[in-house]
């Protein structure tokens, strides 16, 4: 090092009028090989601060087209009672929304958060999927819940946590969903497991059986387990009781969600950003197994394009429907993801109407999808789609 300083230092006088930029390149190299003594040196003070440095703030996600915002006002406004929807594209972030942010009875939709936290209870080893359970009596719930069929005699059904997710995603199976919600820990597990992750605008309310009762204006016995004597008991009582019950529920539902922390939390589990991969493929393929809802966003989506989805779908009081709901992960034929949610919070329209709004959102997004976001491109037109209709649970 000093051989090459010195040898630099005479190559410099010979051209003096690159003299003061060798004296620079010289301390340069003093430096680098330590021979310039740090008393020599004014060192900066530097601050330090405990923990880990903060994070980089995230690229703010860009904005939704246009043209689709307009597509999803339109079909809003055409629907001409209040409606949530919200669509988030998975891998390029933007979302449109229509009251997005207002809280929604989620009915059934629920279930995926159940789901979600089980399969992270998983995930972390404390249950298994194989891991069996009996399922007595006293495990029935309200409504829809075929697996309660198989429960015979003192021994009860013998099933795996497994089964119990398949009944509860593709069937909605009520009862299956309660007695995950016990394997869990309680919807207070199930709640903290969301916050964990991150999620906002979500909730549970508790086993189907207690926020089903409540609704209707009644509290859980285990004899409403037999669906027509829970039917019964809810048909005796007063109609101003079954008004100021649906009255509270609607204006607090505790099952209640927001379409953007829906669509938010879907889109994060198509990015396995909340399950292990193993869990991720499993949910999402349970989901795309789902038989409830045929006439909703499913009958929207053109050939080629595949759907993961819950739906929802509550009580019926004074010629209204409560909790009408379909969201999932549309998928097109090339691989791009859409997180779709649509919501509908009590309604007076008939089937056909709620099929038409749910079909049309479909199409909204396979139109987008074709535009490419081209800027300044419109969508093919919607109106012209048929609406698939009839019924649909």
């Amino acid at each position: 090092m000093k051989r090459f300083a010195g040898g630099l230092w005479r190559w410099a006088r010979a051209r003096p009028r690159t003299l003061a930029a060798a004296a620079a390149l010289l301390l340069a190299v003093g430096f680098a090989g330590g021979w310039v003594g740090a008393a020599h040196v004014a060192t900066p003070k530097v601050a330090y601060t405990r923990g880990p440095p903060a994070p980089i703030p995230d690229k703010p996600a860009p904005a939704a087209p246009a043209e689709f915002q307009a597509a999803l006002d339109h079909l809003a406004n055409a629907y001409g009672e209040p409606v949530g929807i919200a669509v988030s594209d998975v891998a390029q972030g933007w979302t449109a929304e229509v009251a997005g942010r207002e809280r929604f009875p989620q009915q059934s939709v629920s279930k995926l958060w159940v789901a979600l936290a089980v399969l992270q209870a998983v995930d972390e080893g404390q249950l298994k999927l194989d891991q069996w359970v009996v399922m007595l009596p006293q495990d029935r719930s309200v409504f829809y819940q075929p697996l309660t069929s198989r429960i015979r005699g003192p021994n009860g059904l013998a099933i795996t946590l497994s089964d119990l997710l398949r009944h509860a995603l593709i069937e909605s199976d009520n009862a299956a969903n309660d007695r995950l919600i016990r394997e869990v820990g309680g919807a207070g597990v199930v709640t903290r497991a969301l916050a964990e992750k991150g999620l906002q605008g979500l909730a549970v309310g508790g086993t189907e059986r207690d926020l089903q009762t409540r609704t209707a204006g009644l509290t859980w016995r285990p004899e409403y387990g037999v669906t027509w004597i829970f039917k019964q008991a809810r048909a005796q009582l007063p109609d101003d009781v079954r008004d100021q019950a649906l009255a509270a529920y609607l204006a607090d539902p505790p099952d209640g969600a927001t379409p953007l922390g829906i669509v938010t939390a879907l889109a994060a589990l198509k990015r396995g950003e909340l399950l292990s991969r193993a869990s991720t493929d499993f949910m999402l393929g349970l989901m795309g197994e789902a038989r409830t809802g045929q006439l909703r966003l499913k009958a929207g989506l053109a050939p080629g394009w595949t759907l993961a989805h819950k739906t929802g779908t509550g009580p019926d009081w004074r010629g209204a429907s409560v909790g009408i709901n379909d969201v999932g992960l549309l998928t097109a034929p090339d691989g791009r993801t859409f997180a779709v949610a649509v919501m509908v919070r009590q309604t007076r329209q008939g089937p056909t109407a709620r099929h038409r709004l749910m079909q049309g959102v479909a199409r909204a997004v396979e139109a987008q999808w074709k535009a490419g976001d081209r800027a300044g491109e419109p969508p093919p037109t919607l109106s012209a789609a048929p609406v698939v209709a009839g019924g649909g649970r």
